[in-house]
Formats: C-alpha cells, sequence, structure tokens
C-alpha cells in the first residue's frame, strides 16, 4: 500500500507531461507566435494615438485577446483530451496498465493547465514588449497580476470542459462550457438583474445560476490594470484560493462520472 501510494504522483506527472507533449504536437503553442508578432506589432501602429492612450489600448486588447485565446485552448483541447483517447481506444491500453483513471483524469488536467500557463506566460511577455515600445515600463511590470488571475480563470474553464467530455459529445461539451464561461463572467450582472425581478420564481433561477456556476468576473481586473491600476493582494489570494476550490470540486466530480462509464 505504501509502494502504490508512492507511485501514485509519479504515475500522475507522467500522464501530465504526456498530455502536455500532445497538446505541443498539436501545434497549440505556435499560435503564440502569431499572437506575439501582432500585439508587438499593434504599437507600431497604436503610437500615432494621443498620448498616454496607447498603452491603455494595448493592455485591453492585449489582455482580452489573451484571455479569448486561452478560452478556446482551454476549452477545446479540454474536451478533447479524454475523448480523443476514447475515440482512438488507446484508453483500454493505458487502463490495462496500473493507471486508475482518476489518475488518469488528473493527470490530463495538469498537463493542458500547463499548456495553458505557457501559453499565458508568453502572450504575457508579448503584451510587455509592447508597453514597453511605446516607453511605458511601468504598465509592463502591472499587468503580471492581471494575466495570473486569467491563468487561474482558465484553469475553471477546462475543469468544466473535461467535466462536460467525461459524460457527453466534444461538440455538446464545447458549446456548454462556453455557455458557462459567458455566463460567469456575467452572474454579478445576473444576479444584481435577479434582485430588480418581481417575480420569485425568476428571482430564484437566477440566484441558483449565481450560486452553482462558477464566478468569474472575481478573475475580471483587466480595465482597471489599462488605468494602471493592481489589485489587491487579498483580491488575488482570495481569487487563486476559489479557482483551487472550484477546480478541486470540478474535478471530483469528473473522476466520480468518469469511474463509472462504461468504454464497452
Amino acid at each position: 500500500m505504501a509502494n502504490e501510494s508512492a507511485r501514485l504522483p509519479s504515475r500522475i506527472l507522467t500522464i501530465s507531461r504526456n498530455a502536455f507533449r500532445e497538446a505541443v504536437r498539436d501545434r497549440i503553442l505556435y499560435n503564440l507566435i502569431l499572437f506575439v508578432l501582432l500585439i508587438t506589432a499593434s504599437a507600431i501602429f497604436l503610437s500615432e494615438l494621443s498620448a498616454g492612450q496607447e498603452s491603455r489600448v494595448i493592455v485591453n486588447l492585449g489582455l482580452s485577446v489573451l484571455l479569448i485565446f486561452g478560452t478556446f485552448i482551454s476549452i477545446f483541447v479540454g474536451v478533447s483530451l479524454v475523448w480523443k483517447e476514447i475515440e482512438k481506444r488507446t484508453v483500454y491500453s493505458i487502463f490495462s496498465k496500473p493507471i486508475g483513471r482518476g489518475e488518469f483524469i488528473i493527470g490530463k488536467y495538469i498537463g493542458l493547465c500547463l499548456t495553458l500557463l505557457v501559453n499565458v506566460a508568453i502572450m504575457g511577455v508579448g503584451v510587455s514588449l509592447a508597453l514597453l515600445y511605446v516607453g511605458n515600463a511601468s504598465l509592463a511590470g502591472k499587468i503580471w497580476p492581471a494575466v495570473l488571475l486569467i491563468f487561474f480563470e482558465l484553469t475553471i474553464v477546462t475543469a468544466v470542459a473535461i467535466m462536460f467530455s467525461s459524460f457527453s459529445t466534444p461538440a455538446l461539451s464545447a458549446l456548454l462550457t462556453f455557455f458557462v464561461f459567458i455566463i460567469g463572467n456575467f452572474s454579478t450582472s445576473l444576479r444584481e438583474l435577479a434582485q430588480g425581478m418581481n417575480s420569485t420564481v425568476a428571482r430564484g433561477v437566477f440566484e441558483g445560476i449565481y450560486y452553482l456556476l462558477p464566478n468569474l468576473s472575481h478573475f475580471s481586473f483587466i480595465t482597471e490594470t489599462s488605468n494602471g491600476m493592481m489589485p489587491p493582494a487579498s483580491m488575488v489570494g482570495g481569487s487563486i484560493v476559489y479557482a483551487v476550490v472550484y477546480d478541486i470540486i470540478l474535478l471530483t466530480i469528473t473522476v466520480l462520472v468518469f469511474t463509472r462509464r462504461n468504454f464497452k
């Protein structure tokens, strides 16, 4: 039993490395080159704007595109990680080895999060380079707390994608995950809308959505960052804890569903 427990992290790490390599082979990271070139080149054209405005536009544009790129990677790679193994029937050879289904899910998730971390970091560098080009070195350093918040938001989106893919088709999983992403970013607005409703049923539905789905607005600090503000340490720390707890809950649900799935 002790030897089995000792081998558990090693097996998860192996699956994570393989998931990361698979993502690289699928040329996911190649979009980074295009992103860095576009966002850096945009600084040349934005330099014609009025004084100080080019930096705000670069941050708003750069971090927003970073979030969009990351979300698409989270959704489309996340929903295919499990389904691809089932479709190719490689899942049978994987589980014929001493690898549990929980280890498989967690390993795949960590591997995709590592892919996202590399993506987000390189795209963040691209935004910083554009800001350095327009001469705003101060703001180039201030964007990184917002970049960190975006990464942890993407870990939740990834966990949602993998959860749906554990029992649904890739197309439906991608659609459901996209809806969760949209609703999650507007959940605070939905709650405010619900509080102004006269209908108890409608208010209850919107309140339920607010508490059931992840509140991704906790991780939004792009506009404030473009104005030179940095999120308080309490906000960053609280958002990270929120993401970790939500990720654990989603992965637990995924493992429970996947464990009961029949591949025959």
